[in-house]
């Protein structure tokens, strides 16, 4: 897990166990712990990880067991890209290993689920830089908890032409997207942000693909 997940990760366990402690009844031993290790998934509150432990309580035991195994094997053979940083099976992704792909146009996002919804519009035959995350003093992820100096490294050598900010429309997307273009300023760059259109303080990966499309083909020159 990135750096940048950690501290975040962290805030919502500990807020998920004091809700828990509220809300749901104590169980006995393993089931108990089931349901704590299920709170800790994103999205996931004291309910809904009740219920999917007694959904997993209840399914057949190879179905149990499939699941269990897809686990293992997500970590022990899924890895993040070693140029962009998106989820890999291999030292780079597909699409840092596609020729096809134009290398002069770099499109940044916050997360790996920000390429696949970018990819969903096919708008888009560039590359990607998966930053691991936004800044956000809250949670305490600052610009070197990033993949930032990774960025900077590939810009080095002149051949990237365009790098289009791509970070979700909130204010750590915007904190992330004004920084990057600051600092990258001075390297004559050109430098754009998707268009307005996006649902403001939203996540880029619930754009459906029209919009997103149509935010990529009306990207605008960020001036900063």
């Amino acid at each position: 897990m990135p750096a940048a997940f950690q501290g975040r990760a962290a805030a919502d366990y500990r807020t998920y166990r004091k809700v828990s402690r509220k809300v749901s009844p104590l169980y006995e031993g393993v089931v108990q712990d089931l349901i704590d290790e299920l709170g800790r998934l994103p999205g996931v509150g004291p309910k809904s990880a009740q219920r999917i432990a007694f959904h997993i309580l209840q399914a057949e035991p190879a179905d149990v067991k499939r699941l269990a195994q897809a686990l293992l094997e997500v970590k022990a053979k899924v890895r993040f890209c070693a140029v962009c940083g998106n989820v890999a099976q291999e030292e780079l992704c597909n699409i840092c290993r596609d020729a096809r792909r134009d290398p002069a146009v770099i499109c940044v996002v916050e997360e790996p689920k920000d390429v696949v919804a970018i990819e969903r519009t096919r708008e888009f035959r560039g590359r990607y830089h998966v930053l691991g995350g936004a800044i956000s003093p809250i949670e305490g992820v600052g610009p070197d908890d990033l993949r930032i100096r990774e960025l900077l490294a590939r810009l080095a050598d002149g051949a990237v032409t365009e790098l289009i900010l791509a970070t979700d429309p909130n204010l750590e997307g915007e904190a992330t997207a004004t920084y990057l273009a600051r600092m990258i300023k001075p390297m004559g760059l050109k430098v754009t942000r998707l268009a307005s259109g996006l649902p403001v303080g939203g996540d880029l990966e619930y754009a459906d693909e029209v919009t997103l499309g149509r935010a990529f083909e009306g990207r605008r020159l960020l001036d900063v």
